[in-house]
C-alpha cells in the first residue's frame, strides 16, 4: 500500500478514533494532542501495518497504548519520594504563608513566553486562548484548519518547555 493509499484510508478511520480519544483522557485538548499523536505514531509506523488487517482495530490499539504510555510517564514524574526523617511535617501547614510575588512574576514570565513565539505559532495560539474555535481562526487567517490546529499544538508544546518550572505548581 502507498503513503497516499494510506493516508486516505487512516483519515476515512479518524473521525471514529475522536471520540475514543475523548474517552480516555477526559479533556478536549488532550484528546485531540493524543489523536494527533497516535495518526503520526501510525503513520511512522505505516511499514508495520499489512494489508488485510483490520485498521480502525490497529489504530485504537495504538491509541489505548499511547494513553496508557503517556499516562504512566505523568504518574513517574508527578511521584513525590519523601526523604526526610521527621514525617509529620509533609501535611503540615502551620508554617506556610502565600506569597502573591509569586503569581507575579509568573504572569511575567508566561507574557514573555508567549510574546517570545514566532508570530506563525503566537497568533492562531491567542486566537484559540481568547475563544476562537479552529473553524473561525483558519478562516480569519486564510490557512488550512490542520495548519491551524498544528500551529497551536507546537505554540503549547513550546510553552509548555519554557514555562516547565511552573509545571508543578499548576496541578
Amino acid at each position: 500500500m502507498t503513503a497516499l493509499e494510506f493516508t486516505n484510508h487512516i483519515g476515512k478511520v479518524s473521525k471514529s478514533l475522536r471520540p475514543f480519544a475523548l474517552r480516555l483522557t477526559k479533556d478536549n485538548e488532550d484528546a485531540n494532542d493524543l489523536l494527533q499523536d497516535t495518526l503520526l505514531k501510525a503513520y511512522t509506523n505505516r511499514d508495520k501495518y499489512t494489508d488485510g488487517t483490520n485498521l480502525k482495530a490497529w489504530l485504537y490499539t495504538i491509541m489505548k497504548n499511547t494513553f496508557i504510555t503517556n499516562y504512566q510517564r505523568m504518574v513517574r514524574k508527578n511521584t513525590f519520594i519523601d526523604t526526610t526523617d521527621n514525617l509529620h511535617y509533609i501535611n503540615s501547614t502551620d508554617s506556610s504563608t502565600d506569597n502573591l510575588a509569586y503569581s507575579s512574576f509568573a504572569q511575567e514570565d508566561i507574557a514573555r513566553a508567549v510574546n517570545n513565539l514566532d508570530d506563525t505559532y503566537r497568533t492562531p495560539f491567542m486566537m484559540h486562548f481568547r475563544g476562537f474555535k479552529y473553524h473561525e481562526i483558519a478562516a480569519k487567517l486564510d490557512i488550512p484548519i490542520g495548519t491551524v490546529k498544528n500551529r497551536i499544538h507546537i505554540a503549547r508544546k513550546e510553552l509548555k518547555t519554557k514555562l516547565h518550572v511552573y509545571a508543578h505548581f499548576a496541578s
